[in-house]
């Protein structure tokens, strides 16, 4: 058994249980947590008695509201790049070992779902939504990419909704979850417990199917047709054009969300979406961004806004989509300085 202040990690019968322990943090996802549930995967992985894993969290709020943007924005206000990147190329390969790992990954996605949160969940085998779930890729309102394997889930979703929940950070109910190909299983929150003391007792997935059921209809499957015929345009401008010639309430408030965001990442998180054919394109894409946003992008700024001065507010370094220059945008997607990281080893 292993546990500290943020994570712990142990035990039960034949089931390896990992759980945040930040709850006052919203779970947010750290250093700590990233190596913790790395070297735990890799034990449990050849360990016969390990039949399955568990991930879930302390606190009713959220299961995890993204990354430790705080660390992030003190690390780049001293001028250490470095171990900012450090943390988003283990996250990453944590992300991607995730998406391959040999046993069942169950991870309940109870509460707040966000970024970081999204990357130790949503690549999982076992991905569990409840009537309280709210997940949702917000990073275009804080200057940041939607990472983690956001853009290789993103890009799976149907039609142009990749596109749509990207550019405006739309929030996810359970049901939409599911329905965008972020989770699986819908069970509701009062059987939860129940859930995971079956899945302990008997070490076994299938226990899941009784307590699983039908999700409420989906808003997003509701508005797929206006999604794809609004944002199937080939850049920002051209989908926020889309939108404001629709005039439509829907389609009005879709374009202030995109607005609203950095104009940078904005036009980065639609060539993501659409150039992530696999995970490991999407992550090589993501981390090309990443590690220079802090010099080059709005992130800092972002967590200014959102996290630290809370004035929501955040003074971009572009006015709009057409003063993002062509050589910024050409360097965001360039190789990463020395070689772009391998995040399957």
């Amino acid at each position: 058994m292993s546990a500290n202040e943020d994570v712990s990690i142990r035990v039960e019968g034949r089931v390896g249980r990992i759980t945040l322990t930040r709850p006052k943090a919203l779970n947010a996802v750290n250093q700590v947590i990233v190596d913790g549930m790395y070297a735990a995967l890799k034990r449990w992985e050849t360990d016969p008695g390990i039949a399955l894993v568990l991930v879930d969290a302390e606190g009713e709020k959220a299961f995890s509201a993204g990354g430790d943007l705080a660390s992030i924005y003190n690390a780049a206000k001293a001028g250490d790049i470095e171990s900012a990147n450090s943390f988003w190329r283990d996250e990453y390969r944590l992300n991607a070992y995730i998406d391959r790992y040999p046993k069942p990954y169950v991870a309940v996605m109870d509460g707040i779902v966000m970024g970081g949160g999204v990357g130790i969940s949503a690549h999982g085998s076992h991905r569990i939504v409840t009537d309280n779930s709210m997940v949702a890729m917000p990073e275009c309102g804080i200057g940041l990419i939607t990472d983690v394997g956001g853009s290789y889930l993103l890009a799976r979703a149907p039609g142009h909704m990749g596109e749509y929940l990207g550019l405006t950070g739309t929030r996810m109910k359970g049901e939409d979850a599911i329905y965008a190909g972020f989770a699986d299983i819908y069970v509701h929150r009062a059987r939860l417990e129940d859930a995971k003391a079956a899945l302990v007792a008997e070490g076994d997935v299938s226990v899941l199917s009784r307590f699983g059921e039908a999700p409420p209809p989906s808003a997003l499957a509701r508005d797929q047709q206006m999604v794809d015929r609004l944002f199937a345009a080939g850049s920002v401008p051209d989908i926020m054009d889309a939108l404001g010639t629709d005039g439509s309430e829907w389609a009005l408030k879709a374009l202030d969300a995109i607005e609203k965001g950095s104009p940078l990442s904005a036009i980065m998180i639609l060539s993501a979406v659409r150039d992530a054919g696999s995970l490991e394109r999407g992550l090589r894409n993501e981390y090309r961004f990443v590690s220079r946003v802090l010099e080059h992008g709005d992130f800092v700024e972002g967590i200014r806004a959102i996290v630290i001065d809370k004035d929501r507010s955040p003074k971009w370094r572009h006015k709009d989509i057409g003063s993002v220059p062509a050589e910024l945008i050409a360097m965001m997607r360039s190789e990463a300085e020395g070689g772009d990281p391998d995040f399957l080893n």
